[in-house]
């Protein structure tokens, strides 16, 4: 950062923009990457665990990779599961339930 800022005076800010901007697409790359990679073994551990419980249903694993309306459908459809097995979900208010969106 310094060597870039000594540079501005000389007339080289044109080097000094292309060198930052290369910086912050490298910086955005690792970022996104180890983003994925985190949530990918979050998915992976919960898969793990859908298929070692015998009560669970197996159909959920890879919803993740479903379109965005798919999913909104089978997470409404899971809570109303829920709340029907449920007592204490069921009296619960409706207002007080965050609304379920598709991701677009």
């Amino acid at each position: 950062m310094l060597a870039c800022t000594a540079l501005v005076p000389f007339g080289w800010t044109d080097v000094v923009t292309y060198a930052l901007s290369v910086a912050a697409i490298i910086i955005t790359g690792v970022v996104l990457i180890q983003g994925y990679r985190d949530t990918a073994a979050i998915h992976a551990k919960l898969d793990e665990i859908i298929l070692r419980l015998s009560e669970t249903r197996n159909d959920v694993i890879g919803l993740e990779h479903a379109d965005p309306d798919e999913i909104a459908a089978r997470i409404r459809k899971i809570e109303d599961e829920a709340r029907c097995a449920a007592p204490d979900l069921r009296d619960r208010d409706q207002s007080q339930q965050p609304e379920v969106r598709p991701l677009r």
